[in-house]
């Protein structure tokens, strides 16, 4: 049977722990029963449905030692059904206490019928302080 998560919270830890046994069934038991679900890898391509997502996470957990994504500088932005958090992801691979690198992610989740779940991943190159590069002062434009 499907954990049911009972916050948008543990939801998202539950992702991340998932990530650092590199249990795909456990990973893939955190997003949502919706082929529109999406994921984007920082080098990736837009990722969309459960089997281009599974296939994607089976290869990164096949091709690299396990690592472990501490999550920090979480913004969180939450309703009775939708939530959005923003968070730096830094990865440390095995047991190394130095990290290898940071990138800003983005995780939406849903809460349904069977509890809260993992709508959109969306992980993109943190600059190397762990932040948005854009912090220069210029002003920046958005669509």
């Amino acid at each position: 049977m499907t954990a049911i998560f009972a916050t948008a919270e543990d939801a998202e830890n539950a992702f991340y722990d998932a990530i650092a046994r590199a249990d795909l069934d456990a990973l893939m038991a955190v997003w949502a029963d919706d082929e529109e679900i999406v994921c984007i890898h920082p080098t990736g391509q837009r990722l969309q449905g459960a089997a281009a997502i599974r296939e994607s996470w089976r290869g990164i957990f096949a091709g690299n030692p396990r690592f472990t994504v501490r999550v920090a500088h979480s913004v969180r932005w939450s309703g009775m059904l939708l939530a959005v958090h923003s968070v730096v992801e830094t990865l440390y691979a095995g047991d190394a206490t130095t990290p290898q690198g940071s990138l800003l992610a983005t995780n939406v989740l849903q809460r349904g019928a069977s509890g809260w779940r993992l709508l959109a991943h969306h992980a993109s190159a943190a600059g190397e302080d762990g932040h948005d590069e854009a912090g220069d002062g210029v002003p920046r434009t958005l669509h």
